[in-house]
């Protein structure tokens, strides 16, 4: 079985060995790919002499077309498995095994690690606890689900999510929105409880009074999700996945 390790990485040099070093000592099974977002740093340098395999995009794309990118990349490459894992350090490679299972038992096609869904040793600033709280109502009251981490990257993803994705994931800031996403078109997604850790250097892109803007912004791009049309998958893969 083929996994990737899909790390999106923009100015990550603080951290981005530390990350490749925990993927390949605490879950040896995964290839590990760093998108380097056109960092003006030495995140590519240094994760390329750490031993990971490195796209360097041309320009930067954000958190969306960098993931985007993995999932391209795994699906031109026959992937079974796909996770994301931030390249600032807050993911844990010791809660893989874990957060992989329900795909792995075929219990989901899509697993989200939430920090609150059992723990409440995860202290974010005050406006990000606000638009955590905020997307947490708005996806469990349209999906029907109780979802507790909306905005968590960390999460994994089998095949039919990869080629899904590939081709059909959100650019800006895609957290919240694939969700809406992958349910309207038919797929499973699980949650699980894992423990994260702050950041190990580096600075936050949404930062100061941009979860503000944030939470409008996605607000904005849920609703319009909600009116457009997704592609769903066909009937043999709901048969096959669900």
């Amino acid at each position: 079985m083929k996994i990737l390790a899909i790390v999106p990485a923009y100015n990550e040099e603080e951290s981005i060995k530390q990350v490749i070093a925990d993927l390949n000592e605490n879950f040896v099974k995964a290839d590990v790919l760093i998108i380097n977002d056109c960092s003006k740093d030495s995140t590519a340098a240094i994760a390329i002499k750490a031993g990971a395999k490195v796209i360097t995009l041309p320009c930067n794309l954000g958190i969306g077309g960098a993931v985007q990118t993995g999932f391209i990349y795994a699906n031109s490459n026959n992937y079974d498995i796909a996770f994301q894992f931030d390249g600032d350090g807050q993911h844990l490679a010791i809660e893989l095994n874990k957060l992989l299972e329900p795909i792995l038992i075929l219990n989901a096609d899509m697993v989200i690690g939430s920090r609150f869904l059992d723990s409440k040793n995860y202290k974010p600033s005050f406006f990000r606890s606000l638009g955590i709280t905020y997307f947490q109502f708005i996806n469990s009251t349209i999906l029907k689900q109780k979802l507790t981490d909306t905005t968590s990257g960390f999460r994994a993803y089998n095949k039919k999510a990869i080629k899904y994705l590939a081709s059909n994931y959100p650019q800006d800031y895609p957290e919240v929105e694939t969700i809406i996403i992958m349910k309207k078109a038919g797929f499973t997604i699980k949650e699980l409880s894992v423990t994260m850790r702050e950041r190990l250097g580096g600075r936050s892109s949404i930062n100061g009074f941009k979860p503000i803007y944030y939470m409008v912004k996605v607000t904005f791009s849920i609703l319009i999700n909600l009116l457009r049309k997704h592609p769903k998958k066909t009937s043999e893969e709901m048969v096959a996945w669900n």
